[in-house]
């Protein structure tokens, strides 16, 4: 998977590596013949008290030294730049990726899963390439090299490195076999402490209400202990390896010594021949403890490429067409056709056999008790997921054959949990239509009840939003997401039970309002409120009982009860004269 990753998303930037391979094998390279000329020095120069060759070797060893250190600068700047690129690539297609994923996708990854793979672990490669880069090529030019230089210098000791290199790999290699569990448990440990955090910081005024404090704190300390334990499991491995190579580094340079001392003691080698050996050897050891440091790295940079992978191999549920049809007539007639959807899992579905038309100029209300589907019901028309069974149509052409983008255009969703974006009350309205002018953005306040509180702020269309419109209330913030699909001037509306945090005087004077703006589009509303509903032209009544309107058996599932107006639903649908009945009880007692 790393490799995949790094061949996909490096690709673009191979001049950019040959570059930086071509630096690292030119400094590398003068690394390697520093030696020598230090030996020559030694035993043509110090030897023999000549002053000139002295300065003439000591002056090339400068200029050799100046090109390495260039030549490493301009590595270093060409890698990082890669990877640098690289990893903005790879977020951008996560996030395109992301982008195209329905509910179902969503949910089995989980947001705070999809943050960290989208930073913590694109990070990790990122460092990872750049490691590579500099030290990576450096290290195998420097070992090969340095073991030539060696053995040509002096034979004899060559047995030293035949014996250390494979001492260090055979340690190297068994860190690493039992760092890489610890690893992918540590990033499972990130997101489960991501997943925490999150739900605690959204959920801060549940937390607070209900005096959960204690608890969640005890909560959070389980995966932070958790994150941290394995975190230490890593760390000891890694820690284990640096004394373990420099025992094998300084007793190679003992045993170096103890030996050279005899030679040179003999008079069989001279100490310019020494020195030049034990650079050599220091040049190959310290490459390959350089390269450890690369060890330690592509483990959980491998674990960091398979999740994110995992991530772009994962293709939607929601598929759009291979020949998708681009246009549309102008009525927008919605048609559910014997729908049915069950979760993957679900050992019931959640829709079953759900037949209905929604007509333009028309409001469809659609209510019934909790978990009957209603939300799901109205999500299958944007395809914010398909349905397992039957079909969706807008104007009879199935929602499966039509450009997504074009179903998109013709729909304004206000979901049942309105969300506003960091910005200002202007740049959220036009999130639906970036063109609108500033008298269609007070158009569609008015429409939505907004206008009043909107012109009390000092800012007006420019006052700030938090992110999630926190800083508003949730009345306020229905509305806005109200105004904001008003903006759009879709032919299909879908509020999915927006009505719900307005009073019931705003909420009456807020429908009243879209009757005349919505007079020539489908408007389909869920709510739990009946009088929401009370003037919708139909409305449908779901309900997870067995029976259906026409006697049939609804399988457990979500299924319609009732089609008419109120005053026939009252009379015909005992689901909803339960629910009427319940409702104007507790409006009576209040």
């Amino acid at each position: 998977m790393l490799v995949r990753v790094l061949r996909t998303f490096l690709g673009p930037y191979k001049v950019w590596l040959t570059i930086v391979v071509a630096l690292q094998l030119l400094a590398t390279l003068s690394a390697l013949y520093l030696p020598t000329l230090n030996a020559d020095i030694i035993d043509k120069g110090v030897s023999k008290g000549d002053t000139g060759y002295i300065l003439a070797t000591g002056g090339w060893m400068l200029l050799i030294s100046l090109l390495q250190i260039l030549c490493a600068i301009c590595a270093a700047y060409f890698s990082a730049k890669a990877a640098m690129s690289a990893g903005r690539d790879i977020r951008r297609a996560l996030f395109n990726r992301v982008g195209t994923f329905s509910a179902r996708e969503l949910a089995r990854f989980g947001a705070p899963s999809l943050i960290t793979r989208n930073t913590n672990d694109v990070q990790q490669v990122q460092m990872l390439v750049v490691l590579s880069c500099t030290l990576m090529v450096a290290a195998p030019i420097t070992v090969v090299g340095g073991i030539i230089m060696a053995v040509h210098q002096e034979a004899r000791l060559s047995w030293l490195v035949a014996v250390s290199l494979p001492v260090l790999t055979l340690v190297i290699g068994l860190v690493v076999w039992r760092m890489v569990p610890q690893f992918r448990a540590m990033q499972a440990k990130l997101d489960g402490i991501n997943r925490v955090l999150r739900e605690q910081i959204t959920g801060v005024r549940v937390v607070r209400a209900f005096v959960r404090e204690p608890v969640e704190e005890a909560r959070f300390d389980v995966a932070n202990r958790s994150l941290a334990d394995t975190s230490l499991r890593a760390g000891r491995w890694a820690a284990l390896l640096f004394p373990v190579v420099m025992l094998v580094v300084n007793a190679t340079l003992v045993a170096l010594l103890w030996l050279s001392g005899h030679y040179i003691d003999s008079g069989t080698m001279q100490v310019g021949e020494i020195t030049a050996f034990m650079s050599y050897l220091m040049q190959i050891l310290m490459s390959v403890l350089m390269a450890s440091f690369m060890v330690v790295m592509i483990p959980r940079a491998a674990v960091c490429a398979e999740r994110i992978i995992e991530v772009l191999d994962t293709h939607t549920s929601v598929e759009p067409p291979l020949t998708p049809i681009t246009e549309l007539p102008t009525h927008a007639q919605v048609e559910f056709r014997g729908v049915s959807y069950a979760y993957p899992g679900a050992a019931a579905s959640v829709l079953s056999e759900i037949s209905l038309t929604a007509r333009a100029g028309t409001v469809t209300g659609i209510i019934g008790s909790t978990g009957s589907g209603k939300t799901t019901l109205i999500s299958l028309i944007p395809r914010l997921f398909d349905a397992t069974e039957g079909a969706v149509l807008v104007d009879g052409i199935n929602v499966r054959e039509l450009e997504p983008e074009l179903l998109w255009g013709r729909i304004g969703l206000v979901p049942q949990k309105a969300y506003l974006f960091s910005g200002t009350i202007a740049s959220n309205l036009r999130y639906g239509n970036p063109e609108a002018t500033d008298e269609d953005l007070w158009a569609a306040l008015d429409v939505a009840q907004a206008t009043e509180f909107v012109v009390t702020l000092p800012d007006g269309l420019q006052a700030p939003i938090a992110q999630g419109g926190t800083n508003v209330s949730g009345g306020q913030r229905q509305r806005l997401a109200i105004a904001r699909a008003l903006v759009r001037k879709p032919e299909i509306y879908l509020f999915d039970d927006s009505f719900s945090a307005l009073d019931m005087g705003t909420d009456a004077r807020l429908r009243a309002a879209l009757k005349p703006a919505t007079r020539d589009a489908t408007v389909i509303v869920v709510a739990q409120r009946v009088s929401t509903i009370r003037d919708a032209d139909q409305i449908i009544v779901l309900d997870r009982g067995d029976t259906r309107a026409d006697g049939g058996v609804a399988g457990g599932g979500g299924a319609i009860v009732g089609v008419g107006t109120h005053d026939e639903l009252r009379l015909t649908c005992p689901a909803y004269a339960e629910i009427v009945t319940s409702q104007l009880s507790a409006e009576e007692a209040a």
